[in-house]
């Protein structure tokens, strides 16, 4: 186990070193200055969500553009706070202070509107103490009186100001040629990773230790894990390679019943994590195992299934539970009972905590993953529909024979197959289940959904 971290963990420093192409720039400042709005103006994309309550923002989240030829990497974070009076400062400070580490590049905004307070002092001397590029961002700059005020900011000790509007998107443009500038970047040909690497969402209800399997797989604390549920706020994306593969994490937000949503951050999570689910080609439900599987945790397995993913049920806090040699298997055989779709779909029972089985999670994803993508030739499935119709031939209503004559694949990821018929409607619901299940076992297609669809020759 131990060595598959350190494989992680090489990997992810060896990445992080080729920053040749893509240059990382931290957004960094304290709370509501309006980081996330600028980090969602640069991507132009809705990617962090944007409150006017303080705090919103909690971890790291990254985002690529390409401006002009040059591909650049952003890390917007929380507000920094210097005091310890809430629960979650400390660990919001250490994700700014982390992504000020790992950037070539810092953007410290502030906001023009109010004079500099004694956290933008702090936060300038986190920015001259790092030696790294910097622009000192003066945001909301919405009209000429403020942005001459803006100016005042020169008493912080820092050069380059540069007054922009977030909201507006004034100046954004001419801020990102000045970080082309300050970084010296020549144009390239913008070498983004090809949406067919493996993207892995992990979702699941609040606290059930989604950002804690984030961060055992990648050894490090890539997001903020508290007892409290609700803590992961955004949809969070993390770069690794695994033994030469490409796979992006995605830890989002605990998804909770409609009628619990009652916060609207809360309600912009839950969309966030469902569009995360689309996104993803494989997606892990993890559930409680203090808790069993709910009717909530069904719900979210369903959202899955219907989108087509590939499904990995990951039951957490394994050390908690007083078990014997069977006890894996009456859970698993429990949950089956009662939905017997997910008889298909592999379960692993782990402990992020002792990280007992982490190392297995990738495996078997990356199998499911592999399923999920497969075309299977037209010869071969042929030759299995004429097997299993001659072992099982499909019933007979009214005294009319069913024929199924010939089947197609027509898709895949998740894959998807045609069976031409005489009498597609004649064809019961069990007797596609028999195919579909027949179709699993025969090629391996276990952890995907298998959409089979009858039409008439």
């Amino acid at each position: 186990m131990r060595a598959l971290f350190l494989l992680i963990k090489f990997s992810l420093n060896k990445s992080a070193n080729m920053k040749t192409n893509e240059p990382l720039i931290a957004i960094i400042g304290r709370p509501n200055v309006g980081k996330s709005t600028l980090f969602n103006r640069l991507l132009r994309s809705k990617k962090a969500i944007v409150h006017h309550e303080e705090g919103i923002t909690r971890d790291r989240i990254y985002g690529s553009i390409d401006w002009t030829g040059h591909p650049m990497r952003f890390i917007d974070t929380g507000g920094y706070i210097p005091v310890n009076d809430e629960p979650f400062n400390a660990v919001v400070r250490e994700q700014a202070t982390l992504a000020v580490e790992e950037a070539d590049m810092v953007l410290l905004l502030v906001d023009g509107r109010v004079d500099p307070t004694a956290t933008d002092q702090i936060l300038a001397q986190v920015v001259r103490k790092s030696g790294k590029p910097y622009v000192l961002v003066i945001n909301k700059c919405d009209h000429s009186q403020i942005k001459d005020s803006a100016y005042v900011y020169s008493e912080l000790g820092l050069e380059d100001l540069f007054p922009i509007s977030a909201l507006h998107g004034s100046h954004t443009g001419d801020l990102l040629d000045q970080i082309v500038d300050r970084l010296g970047l020549k144009p390239t040909v913008s070498e983004i990773p090809e949406d067919s690497s493996l993207r892995l969402a992990i979702v699941g209800m609040p606290n059930v230790g989604k950002s804690s399997l984030v961060n055992a797989l990648l050894q490090r604390e890539q997001t903020i894990v508290t007892p409290i549920a609700g803590t992961t706020r955004d949809s969070i994306d993390t770069h690794l390679m695994w033994y030469g593969k490409q796979l992006t994490l995605i830890d989002t937000a605990g998804l909770r019943k409609k009628a619990k949503v009652t916060e609207s951050i809360e309600f912009y999570s839950n969309v966030r994590t469902q569009r995360s689910i689309r996104a993803a080609s494989v997606v892990i439900v993890m559930i409680d195992a203090e808790k069993g599987f709910g009717h909530q945790d069904k719900s979210i397995t369903d959202m899955v299934l219907n989108e087509g993913k590939g499904l990995v049920l990951v039951v957490n806090k394994w050390d908690l539970i007083e078990k014997d040699s069977k006890s894996a298997l009456n859970f698993q055989n429990e949950i089956t009972g009662h939905f017997k779709l997910l008889t298909h779909f592999p379960f692993i029972f782990i402990s992020c905590k002792t990280r007992q089985r982490v190392s297995k999670v990738l495996d078997i994803v990356w199998n499911v993953n592999t399923a999920r993508s497969q075309y299977i030739g037209t010869k071969s499935l042929n030759n299995w529909l004429d097997r299993v119709t001659k072992e099982h031939p499909p019933p007979a209503p009214e005294g009319r024979v069913v024929k199924l004559k010939f089947i197609n694949q027509v898709a895949s990821a998740p894959p998807v197959f045609v069976i031409f018929c005489n009498y597609p409607k004649k064809v019961p619901v069990s007797y596609r289940r028999y195919l579909g299940n027949e179709m699993r076992r025969e090629y391996s297609l276990t952890g995907t959904p298998v959409k089979i669809s009858i039409r008439k020759k």
